[in-house]
């Protein structure tokens, strides 16, 4: 390694199995004399980080976890030999609350991601019902608002998440977990990537495991126990029992921490208490105990004190960015708004448009056949007009022979009788050409009848076809506008006016009321939570695998039936450390 050394930048706090989320960067030290801070800072910078206090690089050596010192120099780190040496940039110390000390949208971004993978393998302990709604939270960051017509069935049988140990304890399909990480993502509607993710993390947060660092220890009587270093303090767990410790040693009750060797010291700041030691297997790892706790001490006291100007200014930027986004997602929201309901009038225009033409088409086809009816009718009535005329000819010229016949002298008697019974057959054949003629006529008057109503029928056709007509045009003309809406819909110029800001103090104040209302509606929400997941669990719990069950698993169940929480936990126990100790 001498000139140079070529080491591997590693994120593994991004999520697997996605390339684009895994930065691997490739940093080449030209500098010999580079020390931790010079790579640390190379890093930082490459990723926009300013809120670097919660981070380092992280790399193993002899199967022990250590973090790259700022002030020494990279090559005089005891770094394994092969090259590249890989460095995992990891989140080192962990916020107490999320939502008010990650201020950077990269911070809360690297935290979700360490946070989520860390769940994923198990090293933070997570309950199913609790599992479910996280991934929900998740899926939002990923996919965005949940829309039925894309995220089908399936869509998420290829992601990981939730903890194997969660899938296993339950008889469970994966299409049932999809089914109800569905119904929680589908509520999640409107919230950002960003919003997303920091309800992820408030939720995380209040799991017992969540940003504890846990080291292998046995006590003056060498007894083997687990010490849990934090953001709120360092705590002794069984080794059976990493929920609950059964001592904690608040940051603000601790007077002094030392090591000598192997053998590590806890002076509480109550001088009546005794002083606690412990023995760890290496010195290396008493080092490392020591870097997190003067660190987390640190970060401890910083956050009880006022902001430094430099988190200040990024909390002012990152409120301003805020009201940014806000603005520029309720123009979006607006102009969606707008365009849906210019699409609906358009789509009700053109459905309103098919079904004139189709009742125009109708009225059309009624007038055709009323057309051709009103000719067959013309042309049956014309043939029985020229039937009745023949006949009435007929009837007349019978009645003119049988006067031609009477007025003719008959001489003998047989004549005369001849002549009576041709009289007689004369007389009642014009009497059945006369009924004839007559029941001919009325027929021919009938059809004159029904003519004239087919050609009334065809009038009242023709008249409805004309406003069926005219209604068209007009919605045409009322289609062609609406469609042309969306074109004319109000926008901002995002490249001068409409995104410059001038915050005043009536703006900030009206801000910091809005953060208030937000907290408490919070609050409000948090309640409606807890009750989803009790619904959830009741749900699934038919389904459990009793015999699967995980020490750690017991162990919440008995800390939820008692009540306990984390914090409240850390709380009873720290004040009962004294009686404990002596």
């Amino acid at each position: 390694m001498a000139g140079a050394i070529a080491s591997r930048m590693s994120f593994s706090s991004l999520k697997r199995k996605q390339p684009s989320l895994q930065l691997c960067l490739l940093f080449l030290l030209l500098q010999v004399k580079w020390k931790g801070k010079d790579l640390f800072d190379l890093v930082c910078r490459t990723l926009g980080l300013r809120e670097t206090w919660f981070f380092g690089l992280q790399y193993t050596i002899k199967d022990t976890v250590a973090w790259l010192k700022m002030d020494k120099k990279v090559l005089d780190h005891d770094v394994p030999t092969e090259e590249p040496v890989t460095f995992h940039f990891l989140a080192k110390f962990y916020p107490e609350n999320a939502e008010e000390e990650l201020v950077q949208e990269i911070t809360q971004h690297l935290f979700f991601l360490q946070v989520k993978k860390q769940i994923l393998d198990e090293k933070i302990y997570c309950p199913p019902e609790a599992s479910v709604l996280l991934a929900s939270y998740a899926v939002q960051a990923k996919y965005g608002d949940y829309d039925p017509n894309v995220h089908k069935r399936g869509f998420l049988a290829q992601e990981e998440l939730l903890p194997k140990r969660v899938i296993n304890l339950y008889q469970m399909t994966p299409e049932m977990w999809e089914e109800r990480i569905t119904a929680w993502y589908a509520e999640h509607r409107g919230r950002a990537r960003d919003e997303a993710e920091m309800e992820y993390l408030k939720i995380a947060q209040d799991l017992e495991m969540y940003g504890v660092n846990y080291f292998a220890i046995r006590n003056k009587k060498g007894t083997e126990l687990l010490l849990g270093v934090d953001a709120l303090g360092l705590h002794i767990y069984d080794p059976d029992n990493r929920l609950t410790p059964k001592i904690s040693f608040p940051w603000n009750e601790i007077r002094n921490i030392s090591y000598s060797d192997k053998e590590f010291t806890i002076k509480p700041l109550d001088k009546k208490i005794d002083v606690f030691k412990f023995n760890s297997s290496k010195l290396r790892v008493n080092k490392l105990i020591l870097q997190l706790c003067i660190g987390n001490h640190d970060l401890f006291m910083r956050r009880r004190k006022a902001d430094s100007l430099e988190v200040q200014q990024m909390k002012a930027q990152a409120r301003e960015e805020k009201a940014r986004k806000q603005m520029e997602r309720q123009r979006l929201a607006r102009e969606k708004q707008m365009r849906e309901e210019a699409e609906r009038t358009r789509d009700e225009l053109e459905r309103r448009l098919m079904q004139l033409k189709e009742e125009a088409t109708m009225a059309n086809e009624a007038l055709m056949r009323s057309e051709e009816t009103a000719d067959l009718l013309a042309e049956k009535a014309q043939i029985t007009e020229e039937e009745a005329k023949l006949l009435a000819q007929k009837a007349a010229e019978a009645e003119q022979e049988m006067q031609r016949i009477k007025a003719t002298a008959i001489r003998t008697e047989e004549e005369k009788r001849l002549m009576e019974q041709k009289v007689l057959e004369a007389e009642m054949l014009a009497l059945k050409m006369a009924e004839e003629s007559e029941r001919r006529a009325k027929e021919a008057d009938q059809l004159k009848q029904d003519l004239q109503e087919a050609r009334e029928s065809e009038r009242r056709a023709k008249q409805k076809l004309l406003e069926i007509t005219s209604k068209s045009s007009y919605t045409q003309s009322v289609n062609s506008s609406t469609t042309a809406l969306p074109t004319d819909l109000p926008s901002f110029n995002l490249i001068s006016e409409s995104l410059s800001f001038d915050f005043k103090d009536t703006d900030m104040k009206r801000l910091s009321m809005e953060i208030e209302k937000e907290k408490v509606e919070y609050m409000e929400k948090s309640k409606h939570l807890q009750e989803q997941l009790n619904e959830l669990k009741t749900e699934i719990e038919a389904l459990k695998l009793k015999e699967r069950e995980t020490a750690l698993d017991i162990l919440h169940n008995e800390n939820t039936s008692r009540g306990n929480s984390k914090h409240n936990t850390i709380k009873k126990v720290s004040e009962g450390s004294s009686l404990y100790l002596a």
